[in-house]
């Protein structure tokens, strides 16, 4: 049982603030995650991760848990150093020393796969991979978003929007000697990142899903089009990426995907206990330390001010978690260097004691502490190293 009195027992003497994965939790979430991807591999997006350890651990687990896609050419690199393989850049790099070195990494054996959206990233690639003799493996990164009574639904991404617009780019890269079509990808945000059950808000969840009800349709139909139109140019694709984890349950069931990508779901953060179709467990969370007691049932904590990326909004906040019942102070929210809360459960909480919150985002909890307490079975087994710890800022 993750009660309060369960981790406070087993970080006891740990100094605060802490970052913390659950192993046993992290676990659970892996095997449901599997579950859900219809017998297909899973390729682990680390931008979620962002701990060379866990990342291991996860791929340990499951033969279905199988390659990384990562978010920038450094991360790549630092993968690569670590003994990583099977590398797909989520997003494109245009940086001539950065694609130099991947370059290198690539003439050594590894497989490492490009993110391109565009001619001018044709013509860059080219041009450097013709400098340097390689050829560069890219995928086709392909717009997802829907279109419906116009409304954009989804996120600005890539500009291959059309079917012709695909084909004409994948036709450009069959063209070329220094480069080889290597898969395509399209993430479906709209479905995968956005949530539709948020308390007192019924007809907002009841149009988000409405809305992906009709984008689950449309996003399968594209998707097999583009893979039949590749296909008969004469292109045999390595992979077809799809998915994301609040994706997976209707990315998995498509037949032309041949692969997904899931990486939130394994720490289950806070902005996850807002979607309808699924439950995880929160396996990763911080803790901070009361220092103050300035009135009955208000609390200060150090430290705290963890917001996550994306439209500002309350939900960004870190999302306090144990003991039940523990909330933000709305006009103070969480602060650079202490955030107070209100409490006023059963549980005795005194100075020094720790109150444990969930990071609204996934990965984004590591780029602020260097080590992951891991905890498992009741006491900490293990500590691991973010990419902070070691010694890498990426983004």
């Amino acid at each position: 049982m993750r009660d309060y009195r369960y981790y406070q027992s087993a970080f006891a003497g740990i100094p605060k603030p802490f970052a913390f994965v659950d192993l046993d939790l992290l676990e659970q979430n892996a095997e449901q995650i599997g579950l859900q991807s219809n017998g297909k591999p899973i390729r682990i997006a680390s931008k979620s991760i962002r701990s060379v350890g866990i990342l291991k651990h996860l791929l340990q687990l499951d033969d279905c848990l199988s390659g990384l896609m990562c978010f920038s050419a450094p991360e790549a690199l630092h993968l690569c150093a670590a003994g990583f393989d099977d590398l797909l850049l989520g997003y494109p790099v245009w940086e001539k020393s950065w694609l130099i070195a991947l370059g290198e990494q690539i003439q050594q054996g590894r497989s490492l796969t490009l993110m391109i959206d565009s001619v001018s990233h044709v013509e860059h690639l080219e041009q450097i991979a013709r400098e340097q003799g390689v050829i560069f493996p890219v995928c086709l990164d392909i717009d997802m978003s829907s279109d419906i009574l116009g409304l954009h639904f989804g996120v600005w991404r890539s500009p291959l929007r059309s079917l012709e617009q695909a084909v004409a780019l994948a036709s450009r890269v069959a063209s070329s000697k220094h480069l080889k079509l290597d898969g395509i990808m399209g993430y479906e945000a709209q479905i995968a990142g956005v949530g539709d059950r948020y308390p007192r808000q019924f007809f907002k969840n009841s149009l988000i899903r409405l809305l992906k009800q009709q984008s689950v349709k449309e996003v399968a139909h594209r998707r097999a089009e583009l893979v039949k139109a590749i296909g008969e140019l004469g292109i045999s694709l390595r992979f077809v990426n799809g998915g994301g984890t609040g994706s997976l349950h209707h990315t998995g069931r498509e037949d032309a995907v041949t692969e997904l990508t899931a990486g939130s779901g394994f720490f289950s953060p806070g902005l996850f206990d807002y979607y309808q179709d699924f439950h995880f467990q929160p396996a990763a969370g911080f803790a901070l330390e009361i220092i103050r007691k300035p009135a009955e049932h208000i609390y200060t904590c150090a430290g705290g001010g963890y917001i996550a990326s994306g439209s500002a909004g309350a939900d960004r906040l870190p999302k306090p978690y144990l003991p039940t019942g523990v909330r933000l102070m709305p006009n103070e929210g969480a602060g650079e260097v202490q955030t107070p809360i209100q409490y006023r459960g059963m549980e005795t909480l005194q100075l020094g004691d720790p109150v444990f919150f969930r990071h609204a985002k996934a990965g984004e909890l590591c780029e602020r502490f260097s080590r992951l307490y891991c905890v498992s079975g009741g006491k900490v087994v293990e500590e691991m190293t973010t990419y902070r710890g070691d010694g890498q800022c990426f983004l």
